[in-house]
């Protein structure tokens, strides 16, 4: 509790730097508002997943959302930035790809669905004829957090951001989390409230939609967490989560919350061994991770992490092969009953721009 004052206590220190930062995306934006700096499209539908704030909004669920959506009817590709790989500008990924050459959620798109095209590269203005070159035959890309990038004007643009922490009530960095303008929300076609309650009620849902003040043609969903069936590492053995085993989540994520949330509930107690966000994994962190479950004295005892920090733990599968590590996958459910109204929102984007071809 004292760390977490300490740090809000800094962060307030730092608004000359926000305000300083604030300015300097005002200008960015006014340019591409102008004209100025243009933007550039493309000749097949992009769709834009982003959000305003840095941490976890739940932008690679939402991304592996939309491959399971339309990978059966269209040729679907993803591309990212590839953040914290050891490489530099555009690359494909192939069967000998792995997360420190495309960056950890890359890597998690390529494992999951082998049979898209997933690319990485910073400049992405470059870096989709590139892909449309290796892979011509693709009908469809979905951009990866780029919803600040504006060099590419996306067609359908989804902006996500969390229940708990509302762009309407964040403020700029480095004192809050904000890297985008609040008014750039009004640039998004679907807004996405992300981690809600399941039980959320429709009174709540209103207040938010009106603190959000969406324009008439944007459309506001909600969304809660599902987890899906823990499974090993190494062998994919299933493994249900009870409140009879003690848990080790190991994660490297920027919000663990959830999952504490999930484990308060479904584990007889957790311990938590926690690194920065995208953490590259070493032997020693393979070790201190072995060391702390050792000290567990349980009877049943497992290791738990995120599909996110499997991808960087994976390279270890020699290592794991002994240990209990299981890996639990994270999906969106929509919430009052309106996955379909999402779905076809999307679907009809890409039927209607390639008809307008």
């Amino acid at each position: 509790m004292f760390s977490n004052f300490f740090l809000k206590s800094f962060r307030v220190l730092l608004l000359p730097f926000a305000v300083l930062y604030w300015l300097v995306i005002l200008v960015r934006n006014w340019m591409y508002d102008k004209k100025i700096i243009r933007s550039s499209s493309f000749g097949l539908p992009l769709i834009c997943v982003g959000n305003l704030s840095v941490g976890g909004t739940g932008k690679s669920p939402m991304v592996e959302y939309l491959v399971r959506l339309l990978k059966a009817d269209f040729s679907i590709a993803t591309l990212s930035r590839g953040y914290k790989r050891k490489t530099k500008g555009y690359a494909l990924a192939n069967e000998n790809t792995t997360a420190l050459e495309i960056g950890d959620e890359p890597m998690q798109f390529h494992i999951k669905f082998p049979e898209v095209p997933v690319a990485v590269g910073e400049e992405r203005l470059d870096a989709i004829p590139q892909l449309l070159h290796d892979r011509p035959g693709v009908q469809a890309v979905v951009l990866d957090d780029a919803f600040q990038h504006r060099a590419i004007q996306a067609g359908l643009n989804i902006l996500l951001t969390e229940y708990s922490n509302l762009f309407t009530r964040d403020f700029y960095l480095p004192t809050g989390d904000l890297r985008d303008l609040k008014s750039s929300y009004k640039r998004a076609e679907i807004i996405v409230v992300t981690k809600c309650d399941p039980s959320l009620s429709e009174a709540e849902r209103q207040k938010v939609i009106k603190e959000i003040n969406p324009l008439q043609e944007q459309t506001v969903f909600f969304t809660a967490i599902e987890y899906g069936e823990a499974y090993h590492i190494s062998g994919k053995q299933p493994y249900q989560l009870s409140n009879k085993a003690e848990v080790l989540l190991v994660t490297g994520i920027a919000n663990p919350r959830p999952l504490k949330i999930l484990l308060e509930e479904h584990s007889r107690t957790y311990y938590l061994q926690q690194y920065p966000d995208h953490h590259i994994f070493t032997i020693d962190d393979l070790r201190e991770i072995r060391k702390r479950f050792r000290q567990i004295e349980a009877h049943e005892k497992i290791i738990l992490t995120t599909e996110k920090d499997a991808v960087r733990l994976v390279k270890f599968d020699q290592e794991l092969s002994d240990l209990p590590l299981y890996v639990i996958p994270v999906r969106h459910l929509f919430l009052f009953g309106e996955a379909e109204k999402f779905n076809e929102l999307v679907i009809r984007f890409i039927r209607d721009f390639r008809q307008a071809e």
